[in-house]
């Protein structure tokens, strides 16, 4: 099995991408028909982002002061690497969300002036996207903390 390796940037630049494609072409085509979009409709991912920093801190505290084992204060080997892998899928997740909401903001927001439904929605879009970003933040976080200390630094592909 190849070791786990850090998320590449690539990665969730092509998921922003694909996410801002697809949500650009059916809020183009369907926006007439979708509800309201209230100011917390992306406050999901910020609760999910604060508690990807809380678990973040206390792996980085386990890790930097070397408790790591089976031990009750100790930081359990296959938690730090559950913890990876919950990193590496909010990346994915925030960077996707992020497309999403931009992609519906590149519609609503040139119809901000002529439609008062746009307007209205511009806010939970715009925190929808925010939301999504700061998600990535938090998972990027998360797995570097979840690095040895005696990691070698990252070096280019060849």
């Amino acid at each position: 099995m190849p070791p786990v390796r850090p998320t590449r940037p690539v990665d969730l630049l092509l998921v922003f991408c694909a996410c801002v494609a697809g949500s650009w072409m059916l809020v183009r085509a369907f926006y007439g028909s979708l509800p309201h979009i209230p100011p917390y409709a992306g406050a999901s991912l910020y609760i999910v982002a604060a508690a990807l920093v809380g678990l973040a801190l206390l792996v980085r505290s386990r890790v930097g002061s070397r408790r790591i084992g089976p031990g009750p204060s100790e930081l359990h080997p296959l938690t730090a690497a559950r913890a990876l892998i919950l990193a590496k899928a909010s990346a994915l997740l925030g960077a996707g969300a992020a497309g999403i909401w931009l992609g519906m903001l590149l519609i609503i927001l040139p119809e901000r002036s002529r439609l008062t439904a746009a307007a209205a929605d511009t806010t939970g879009v715009v925190l929808g996207a925010i939301a999504g970003i700061v998600l990535v933040a938090a998972a990027l976080f998360l797995e570097y903390c979840c690095r040895r200390p005696d990691d070698p630094p990252e070096e280019p592909e060849t």
